[in-house]
């Protein structure tokens, strides 16, 4: 049975230095103790306000790092152009608004398609795995196909809000778990991530056909408390169970 991959987002180490204008947390410090933990790969938001990584996070994360960084970014001509240039093996597009304060849904595949559809050629043709962050969709998933993805990225902010609201997320589950089957029958690799707890990740994980977690918000909190080691540590125990 293939593993599921761990990927760590650290955007919030950054967000922690950001907070005091320090130099301190480091972003390329966190990566290179995810690699160290155990991650398959590090996610990175280069988010266009650069509320919390900027560039030369980027350039130093990426020329230091081993195994993969997953940089996620917004389908604009300046994300585009610097994706190029950096060559990140792993790229996710999400979708992004200056005022919200984390990433509220998947991407509006029917917003500039034509233009979509330019920036993942481009980025395939540049030699990056290109991955869609999406709702658990039907249409979504066909439709990210038809576009030349790679994979997709399930945004399971609703499933996990269910979950730590002690609220009934079988019909979420159900749901995830026949896009999942779907995507894979497409072809496609299918990842999970967006507000993902022990909790949450132990009852997706269940779900058979997911090749990869993306878990950052959570994940960074936790390592507060145990050490950013223990906490990938833990992670993958759970997803691998």
């Amino acid at each position: 049975m293939k593993k599921i991959r761990l990927g760590v987002n650290i955007d919030h180490v950054a967000t922690v230095r950001n907070a005091r204008g320090e130099i301190y947390p480091s972003p390329l410090k966190a990566a290179l103790l995810a690699e160290k933990s155990g991650a398959d790969s590090v996610t990175i938001h280069l988010r266009e306000d650069r509320r919390h990584i900027n560039e030369l996070d980027l350039k130093q994360i990426k020329s230091k790092l081993r195994i993969p960084l997953n940089l996620e970014i917004a389908a604009t001509q300046e994300m585009m152009k610097i994706a190029l240039k950096r060559k990140p093996p792993f790229i996710c597009i999400v979708p992004e608004k200056r005022q919200e304060i984390t990433t509220e849904g998947g991407l509006n595949l029917n917003h500039n398609k034509k233009f979509l559809k330019k920036i993942i050629h481009k980025l395939k043709k540049n030699k990056s795995r290109i991955s869609l962050f999406i709702e658990p969709s039907e249409k979504d998933i066909k439709d990210s196909n038809l576009l030349g993805a790679n994979c997709v990225e399930i945004h399971t902010g609703k499933f996990c809000n269910l979950v730590n609201k002690k609220k009934n997320y079988k019909s979420e589950l159900k749901k995830i778990a026949n896009i999942v089957d779907i995507g894979n029958n497409l072809g496609l690799e299918v990842h999970a991530g967006h507000g993902l707890t022990y909790e949450s990740a132990k009852i997706l994980s269940k779900i058979s056909g997911i090749s990869e977690f993306n878990i950052g918000h959570f994940l960074v909190g936790e390592s507060i408390f145990l050490g950013m080691s223990k906490t990938i540590k833990k992670f993958k125990k759970i997803i691998r169970q």
